[in-house]
């Protein structure tokens, strides 16, 4: 009666601590510019060296630019992280996705599109949505700067064996309704301490049904649930999305980490240490109206409450709301089906985006960018009044200096709502890519039911 996670846990078990602790082998670790630089400093100052440079990749995505043209520079965090980041592997021999790279983006939409990511692996990085890995059968989660530290010179991680949270997903999507849709109608049912410290595993026919990028997006926001780490079980559809990638098991060798691979989901009669469930059949477009992602609603529903910092008044619709910005992108919404599906609502729409809006599309990768512009996208958004940018974070936390200025509305595919998140006294809202384009047309808060 095991579960995914035991499974994967039990195989990565280096050693037993005291107070229920175990010291567990990470096969992948990933670092970026914002919290990379400080580690291997830290590293080197300490006489220490990388252990396992080979199992480590790097990428500047939380600082860089996403203007045409970037360099370092473009920034001041740039300026100064970039260069460490880059020196920092050089010297360690870790490979780097640097700016100017074909694999460059943001850390958690390369490491599954380059196949870095693999089921029944456990992959760490420094950032609190790695739990986007967890979509492809792997254990990942977000750890902190001395931890990162601890990895690079040990290629071990310290960690207890968490609660596990089963998040049964049924029914069949409505028209117009995402993957983005469903987990913020989760959070919004079970609240940010709905799955709190547990490791929540997807399932059901929902899951079953949704693409590779789609169980991403569910898994992104696993942490905005309370949950450590989100996981889905390995199936076919994992496996045809793997299969060819550049660090992908090839030849005999996949043949033989498919056949591991398919026995690592959950018994069917694995306990839980609890259960959430939600049926997507009669699902809205959600959008969200408050500080955390739990305050949200359908997007043709009223504000529930008065919210003085978001300028909302309790009983309003929501839907008609004025806003100023629209930012597709993030790891949670700036992969290939994010942006198909925001530019197949655009083409079906018509009309431009209002002058007295910022509408950005920011691909989550140089692949994504590639093969979107090779799908004509670029056109598509540009000739509706859409600004097509490079891959990076860019205005999901801010740290690039692309903000969303003071008391400004921003209708977001990102994965958080916190007070000053997309900059000071910013006012976000997160929606779906299609609920994000259907807005910015509008130049208001838009259901995409009724927009094209």
């Amino acid at each position: 009666m095991a579960t995914l996670l035991d499974r994967i846990w039990d195989a990565h078990v280096v050693a037993s601590l005291p107070g229920g602790h175990d010291l567990l082998h990470v096969d992948r670790h990933l670092i970026h510019d914002l919290g990379g630089p400080a580690a291997l400093r830290q590293l080197d100052q300490r006489g220490l060296r990388v252990h396992s440079p080979e199992l480590t990749f790097a990428m500047p995505d939380h600082c860089v630019s996403t203007e045409r043209g970037r360099r370092d520079d473009t920034t001041r965090p740039g300026a100064l992280l970039i260069p460490m980041l880059r020196s920092g592997c050089e010297a360690a021999g870790i490979t780097l996705f640097d700016v100017d790279s074909p694999e460059q983006g943001i850390v958690h939409v390369v490491a599954p599109e380059l196949g870095i990511t693999l089921p029944g692996t456990v992959l760490v990085c420094g950032d609190s949505h790695t739990c986007t890995n967890g979509a492809l059968g792997a254990l990942a989660w977000g750890i902190g700067t001395s931890e990162v530290v601890h990895v690079l010179a040990t290629q071990c991680v310290v960690e207890r064996r968490p609660p596990q949270c089963r998040v049964e997903l049924t029914g069949a999507l409505p028209p117009h309704v995402h993957a983005k849709d469903v987990i913020l109608g989760l959070i919004a049912k079970y609240g940010v301490d709905g799955g709190a410290g547990h490791a929540a595993e997807f399932a059901g026919p929902a899951v079953e049904a949704m693409d590779m990028e789609a169980r991403m997006t569910i898994c992104n926001l696993s942490v905005e649930l309370g949950a450590k780490f989100g996981l889905v079980g390995p199936d076919d559809t994992t496996f045809e999305y793997l299969e060819g990638r550049r660090y992908a098991p090839r030849g005999s060798q996949w043949d033989e980490a498919v056949t591991a691979w398919r026995a690592l989901p959950s018994d069917a009669d694995a306990v839980f240490d609890r259960t959430l469930a939600l049926d997507v059949s009669n699902l809205a477009p959600q959008v969200s109206w408050g500080t955390n992602p739990a305050e949200t609603i359908p997007v043709d529903g009223v504000v529930p409450a008065a919210s003085e910092y978001m300028g909302l008044d309790a009983g309003a619709p929501l839907a008609g709301v004025p806003i100023d910005r629209v930012f597709i992108g993030s790891c949670s919404n700036a992969r290939l089906s994010d942006l198909v599906a925001a530019a197949d609502l655009v083409r079906a729409a018509g009309g431009r985006v209002p002058s007295r809006v910022q509408a950005w599309v920011v691909p989550g990768s140089q692949q994504v960018k590639r093969e979107a512009e090779a799908l004509g996208l670029r056109e598509v958004f540009e000739d509706a009044g859409f600004q097509w940018r490079e891959p990076g974070c860019s205005m999901c936390l801010a740290t690039n200096e692309e903000y969303v200025a003071p008391g400004e509305r921003c209708v977001s595919t990102s994965n958080r709502n916190f007070v000053g998140r997309q900059g000071p006294d910013a006012r976000t809202h997160l929606a779906s890519p299609v609920t994000a384009a259907a807005s910015a047309l509008r130049g208001a808060i838009a259901d995409p039911r009724e927009v094209g």
